[in-house]
């Protein structure tokens, strides 16, 4: 959800990729064009992905072969109750591992033949054990920045909100930017958005642009709108909204687009700040069991490079599968990329682009107009994004892309967004022919009921996030109205229909832990306590689905179902422990389930108690 120029010091180059620089690799008085940057990207990755994830696997050498005469696994876990994913053998007791791959799933007698001298063995005590969960929807450097930043997701009122960044700001030195945040005023009473005057006192020596949760809107303070030459006299961009007051002046809210011209100001951070951050969010996803994040690092071009690097220096503990902007597709494709392009520790290939808003800030594009709307303003419908302006102009790099072999993702979180990207695929799979071609809508949050059955019939994937629904549940009826919200976030009603889902977070947006998007699936239950037996319960997922739409769901819709998502021999060992069963367990407890460890390519990278986590709502 979170839009490409909101995120916490995001790279100001995002969206304007003519001459673009590119900051904080050494070439900021460089400018580089769209291919040039392109091939250094491509330069940069892929000599680590091969160095460190192609090499050969060595052979085994003498004492390291099982009683038996084969050669020895590297790992093996017993005594585990494991449900593997993989329908051919659900549920299993042990497996074995040799070379970060998955050798043999079976009981502990089956698997103890492949134990030899040196064989790490690990008790699993009867836990669960699962794939390692595989997030389809990550902004990864906006959230791994949030997590060194001010806090302000769980602020209750308006006053907090100021507190809390004053606090902050006498932490910084003078000139330092205050950025990130996560803001919901849907938390505060009464609910309200903030306007610069709140925290001008306490910030006048530091820039500060705050954004809200959905990342579709932000606040400025006066220092920042200065910086970024917005007064009343600014202009509105084009897919963006400036907010002014009753008297004209700009109450420091920015949506959308209008977030560029504030985002192109903020400094952006060293490459070693990008990799101590990267570290950072890595151990947090770790924690939670994630082993592979599908990034929609749009705003962050040289992403690939730091994963690169990361890889090179054997301090990656998480696959990523990144995503570009669609507006570069014709430069991805002169190279020769296509999807799926990469090692299997960095795979490219994907592109996205946005159609719309967010419900939040009102800016999705919808069929009726809101219901909450202002009476100067009674019948708006929210708004197209730039990359859909005019709207044929998505459709022809939806067409050119496809064509190519890329993939194509889309945001469209709004009815009339939806109805239009599906139409927008249906025709191009009418003109360029059927093929393995894994189109997807990012979110597909509001649908009317007459799309639904549509994803399965055009074998579009719906890239959704369970925890959305019981956060946004809250509240999206002042928004939409009762009988509108029947067909939001309806991942049952699409599940019966037949498509396919791949779960995420859209963390920072909602939090990184898959295991509250699975209760999330499973319950229905928003987060006020006021549907504790779901919010419209025919939505609901069952336990095992979720489970399976958190891991071989968002494999497949990366490309990725035959090497990551089960269990099974061949497969790379990506997989975890947790403390509780969740299938013997109420699903409201599903909520306070954690992680005892992680594992990826059979190496341990997280273990309880390893240091501290942050889990929130």
């Amino acid at each position: 959800m979170l839009a490409h120029a909101s995120c916490l010091r995001r790279d100001s180059t995002a969206g304007r990729f003519k001459n673009a620089i590119v900051p904080g690799m050494g070439f900021e008085r460089l400018r580089i064009r769209p291919h040039s940057l392109c091939c250094f990207l491509l330069a940069s990755l892929l000599p680590a992905a091969g160095a460190a994830a192609q090499r050969p696997a060595r052979r085994p050498s003498a004492g390291l072969f099982s009683p038996l005469g084969r050669p020895a696994a590297d790992e093996v876990v017993l005594h585990g109750h494991l449900r593997t994913m993989d329908a051919r053998r659900p549920r299993a007791q042990a497996m074995a591992i040799w070379h970060g791959r998955i050798l043999a799933v079976g009981s502990d007698a089956q698997i103890r033949p492949w134990i030899g001298p040196r064989t790490r063995i690990v008790n699993a005590h009867g836990r669960l054990v699962l794939p390692g969960f595989i997030d389809g929807h990550v902004h990864f450097f906006a959230g791994a920045y949030d997590l060194s930043s001010v806090d302000l997701r769980i602020t209750r009122s308006a006053a907090e909100f100021a507190r809390k960044i004053c606090a902050y700001a006498r932490t910084l030195p003078p000139g330092e930017w205050i950025t990130g945040g996560n803001w919901d005023e849907q938390r505060w009473q009464p609910a309200r958005w903030p306007t610069r005057w709140m925290i001008d006192g306490c910030t006048r020596r530091h820039p500060v642009y705050v954004n809200r949760y959905d990342g579709h809107m932000g606040l400025a303070n006066s220092l920042a709108l200065k910086l970024a030459h917005i007064s009343r006299a600014t202009p509105t961009p084009k897919g963006g909204v400036i907010v002014h007051d009753a008297q004209g002046r700009p109450t420091g809210i920015v949506k959308d687009a209008a977030q560029d011209l504030v985002a192109r100001v903020i400094p952006s951070p060293s490459l070693a700040e990008r990799m101590r951050i990267a570290r950072i969010g890595l151990r947090h996803a770790a924690a939670l069991g994630v082993t592979t994040i599908q990034s929609m690092d749009l705003s962050y071009p040289q992403a690939p490079r730091i994963y690169a690097r990361l890889l090179a220096r054997r301090e990656l503990t998480a696959r990523f599968y990144v995503r570009q902007p669609l507006a570069l597709w014709r430069h991805w494709a002169a190279m020769g990329v296509r999807r799926g392009f990469g090692g299997p520790w960095i795979t490219v290939g994907s592109m996205k682009a946005f159609a719309d808003g967010a419900i939040g800030s009102r800016t999705a594009y919808l069929f009726q107009p809101y219901r909450d709307n202002p009476p100067s303003n009674p019948n708006w419908r929210g708004l197209l994004a730039p990359d859909a302006q005019p709207p044929a102009k998505l459709y022809r790099r939806i067409l050119g892309a496809d064509r190519a072999g890329l993939q194509v993702c889309v945001h469209a979180i709004g009815d009339a967004a939806n109805h239009m990207v599906l139409d927008f695929f249906q025709k191009v799979e009418r003109l360029d022919g059927s093929k393995d071609r894994r189109f997807r809508i990012e979110h597909a949050q509001h649908l009317i009921a007459a799309d639904i059955p549509r994803f399965a019939q055009l074998h579009v994937i719906a890239s959704v996030q369970p925890y959305h629904a019981i956060d946004d549940g809250r509240w999206v009826e002042k928004r939409i109205g009762y009988e509108r919200a029947k067909t939001s976030y309806a991942y049952g009603s699409l599940m019966r229909h037949g498509a396919r889902l791949a779960f995420g977070t859209d963390w920072p947006v909602a939090p990184l832990n898959p295991l509250y998007g699975i209760y999330a699936a499973v319950t229905r239950a928003t987060l006020d306590g006021k549907h504790p037996n779901g919010w419209f319960p025919r939505q609901k997922i069952p336990l095992a689905q979720a489970i399976y739409d958190y891991t071989m769901g968002s494999a497949y819709a990366g490309f990725e179902e035959k090497r990551l998502g089960s269990l099974t021999p061949g497969k790379d060992a990506d997989f975890i422990i947790l403390d509780h069963n969740l299938f013997h367990i109420p699903p409201r407890q599903i909520w306070n389930v954690r992680v005892l460890a992680t594992y990826v390519g059979g190496r341990q990278v997280w273990r309880l108690g390893q240091y501290a986590v942050q889990y929130s709502r």
